[in-house]
């Protein structure tokens, strides 16, 4: 647990919660949502229609891999940060595949987590 000890907290939440938000955007009919829903063979539903348990699994997440850049960020273990970003980049993506996304969507959902991912270490740099 000693790794714990330095991490910086503030940066931890507001990665997590910056990545959060932005996902609300990159999933929105203004960006990707459209095609993504449908290469996801899902429908688009309104704000009030969005599963609580996808967006508390989704928090947990992206609270979960900030942690994990922030123990990084105390180490100065950049390629390490990255390599767990894109790990979690690939999961996602075989997770897609075996339900049989779209290449689109696939895009869309790994383009995701590297944006979270670069917004956490933006936090982690600049907080």
């Amino acid at each position: 647990m000693a790794e714990l000890a330095n991490v910086n907290w503030l940066a931890v939440i507001v990665g997590a919660v910056a990545a959060f938000l932005a996902g609300w955007l990159w999933y929105s009919p203004r960006l990707f949502g459209v095609k993504w829903a449908e290469g996801s063979r899902v429908e688009l539903g309104s704000a009030n229609e969005m599963p609580a348990f996808a967006l508390l699994t989704q928090a947990i997440a992206l609270l979960l891999l900030a942690t994990v850049i922030g123990i990084t960020a105390t180490q100065n273990m950049l390629l390490t940060a990255i390599l767990t970003i894109l790990a979690a980049a690939a999961f996602v993506l075989s997770g897609g595949a075996f339900t049989r996304k779209s290449g689109y969507a696939l895009g869309v959902d790994a383009g995701y987590i590297a944006l979270a991912g670069v917004l956490m270490i933006l936090a982690q740099g600049l907080l």
